[in-house]
């Protein structure tokens, strides 16, 4: 969706600093038959950011990944990686990315050294420069330990790390990750999760998930889809300002209490909605209430709350701004843009 609705796609990213513009994507659009996968999508992603794909199953993160990557061609729409049209030339394309799909085609019977030097050759890596590559794909991994062992005697987690290190080990500039910590469990997560942090400080990201977590943990940069269409787009707290259009405040007051609070909070002004009050034993009201964004414009809502309370003669001993978390934006979002129109057979994506 576009526009200003709080659905529609934000279209933020990459404009409050000038970075250098390594994926974009306008209009893009791919059908299968009647099946529309992808339908209307426009994003961009600059140098050393962390772009994640959050959706349901069906989203059509993967079909995005596959055009970006050059095994799919858009049924409409452009997708330019580093400048180059993806449908014109896409063995340049894929010379500047570094692909993890979801299966990684990874050979058990090879040790991790054999399995690197095969995917340097197939890269056409030339010779001498092969054996470094190796190398500092291992120690980026932290594989240099473990070059010896045939793959099928690693853990899941190692075999993902061995994943990771043939994705960059022609060092391009561009990462796609498609779902990198599926059925690992919580430690190999972490492990991974780290791994694919510290390359985001030097490469471009994309990365697909469904765990809200994953996002949080790795991601600068947000994209919803649902059903095809981006449902929101921007920075985690720049989708939750636009989604409540102002914030919920809680404030730990002294010199007043739960029967007067409400009444004290109108004199705030402005069409503020009050939340819960409670009153604690030792005598403090802790106290919810929402600003929309339009009353404080021209002032800050943390300066006008204690304003507020100097005003009315309270000590403030707590206050804090909560905002939506990933979850709570994740939900709602897809939510509504399912219950916005009736789902047909036909426009149903892949993951």
């Amino acid at each position: 969706m576009e526009g200003g609705s709080p659905l529609g796609n934000l279209n933020r990213l990459n404009k409050m600093k000038e970075v250098p513009l390594l994926i974009t994507v306008q209009n893009l659009s791919k059908r299968y038959g009647t099946v529309a996968a992808v339908q209307d999508v426009s994003f961009s992603v600059g140098a050393d950011q962390v772009l994640g794909f959050l959706g349901p199953n069906g989203a059509g993160k993967t079909t995005i990944m596959k055009i970006l990557t050059g095994f799919h061609y858009p049924s409409s729409g452009t997708a330019l990686v580093d400048g180059i049209p993806v449908e014109d030339d896409p063995v340049a394309v894929k010379k500047r990315i570094g692909y993890l799909p979801e299966n990684v085609p990874l050979y058990g019977d090879l040790t991790v050294d054999e399995y690197l030097a095969f995917v340097a050759e197939a890269r056409l890596i030339p010779l001498q420069d092969r054996q470094k590559a190796i190398n500092a794909s291992l120690e980026a991994c932290g594989l240099t330990a473990y070059r010896g062992r045939k793959i099928e005697t690693l853990s899941k987690g190692y075999r993902q790390r061995t994943g990771l290190a043939q994705t960059i080990i022609h060092d391009p500039p561009i990462l796609i990750l498609d779902e990198p910590t599926s059925g690992l469990d919580p430690n190999q997560i972490i492990e991974i999760r780290s791994l694919i942090k510290e390359l985001g400080k030097r490469k471009t990201v994309i990365l697909s998930t469904h765990i809200l977590q994953e996002v949080e943990a790795v991601c600068s940069q947000v994209l919803i889809l649902n059903e095809g269409r981006i449902a929101a787009q921007g920075t985690a707290e720049e989708i939750a300002s636009t989604m409540k259009g102002g914030d919920t405040w809680e404030l730990i007051l002294k010199g007043t209490d739960t029967a007067s609070i409400r009444n004290r909070l109108l004199l705030f002004g402005g069409e503020i909605s009050i939340g819960e009050a409670e009153e604690a034993s030792d005598g403090t009201v802790r106290v919810n209430f929402f600003i929309p964004a339009s009353e404080s414009r021209n002032i800050s809502a943390g300066e006008k709350i204690f304003d507020w309370a100097v005003a009315e003669g309270l000590k403030i001993l707590g206050m804090s701004r909560k905002r939506l978390s990933l979850e709570d934006i994740f939900v709602k979002l897809t939510a509504e843009e399912r219950s916005s129109k009736p789902l047909s057979a036909g426009e149903k994506g892949d993951a």
